[in-house]
């Protein structure tokens, strides 16, 4: 998951096969940003990505370019994930 996303998702709530997941992720430094490489089924992957929907701008938050793309690239690589 993009560094953006993992930034945003240690600050919301998340149940504990979630956060535990993020806990035990592995940085992966990539030009200015970093990659969080997380080993999880398919289904930890999909409920952390529903909480990042306020990353494009909704709810009233302004929306950061940066941040609605590292949503997209987090959303397209767990869609690709076999279920």
């Amino acid at each position: 998951m993009p560094g953006k996303v993992a930034d945003f998702l240690r600050s919301v709530e998340l149940d504990p096969a979630q956060r535990a997941a993020l806990d035990h992720g592995v940085t992966v430094r990539r030009g200015q940003g970093y990659t969080l490489r997380v080993s999880a089924v398919p289904a930890v992957h999909r409920q952390p990505l529903a909480r990042c929907l306020a990353l494009d701008g909704a709810q009233g938050i302004p929306a950061v370019p940066a941040q609605r793309k590292a949503r997209r690239e987090y959303e397209n690589r767990a869609s690709a994930l076999t279920p």
